[in-house]
């Protein structure tokens, strides 16, 4: 889902005007990127999938310096903004930025078909918030980096959820 950047912070840009604003701009790239973690030239993920950066798969495997990992980022996560709001129009803010990062690590069809995206439909937010933990689990078990991470993203979601 990676488009590259035309020219340098152009994925900032982009993000900015997808997500309303520049502070939750900043708090999705803030977030996405403690999540991910960057790695600056291409390694091999846990499945053998070629990858660079903050996760980045479908861009040149090459060395990129820590201002084109991030700008790439915020490209990336555009993409992640409006297919979110392919299926949630209304969200927006703090719960918007939770439901991309989820989108971001688990794909879009399986946010598509996420008992998040249903609940926030149905105006639950809050029971939306709190289904994030539902997706910490791989092969059956629960895994703690993964937890740790919807974790944090219910805690980004549930700011200002009355």
């Amino acid at each position: 889902m990676t488009e590259q950047p035309q020219t340098p912070g152009a994925g900032n840009r982009k993000l900015t005007n997808a997500i309303g604003g520049t502070t939750a701009a900043a708090m999705l790239i803030a977030a996405v990127a403690s999540f991910e973690g960057r790695r600056d030239d291409p390694y091999q993920d846990l499945i053998g999938k070629w990858t660079v950066c903050y996760g980045e798969t479908n861009v040149a495997m090459r060395h990129y310096s820590a201002a084109e990992c991030k700008d790439m980022l915020a490209g990336s996560l555009t993409q992640y903004v409006v297919e979110v709001r392919k299926v949630n129009p209304d969200l927006a803010g703090p719960q918007l930025v939770a439901a991309t990062s989820l989108e971001y690590n688990i794909g879009v069809g399986a946010y598509r078909r996420s008992s998040v995206a249903r609940l926030f439909n149905a105006h639950r937010d809050r029971d939306a918030c709190n289904a994030f933990v539902r997706y910490s689990f791989a092969g059956g078990h629960q895994v703690p980096g993964l937890l740790r991470r919807r974790e944090d993203e219910r805690r980004i979601c549930l700011t200002g959820v009355q």
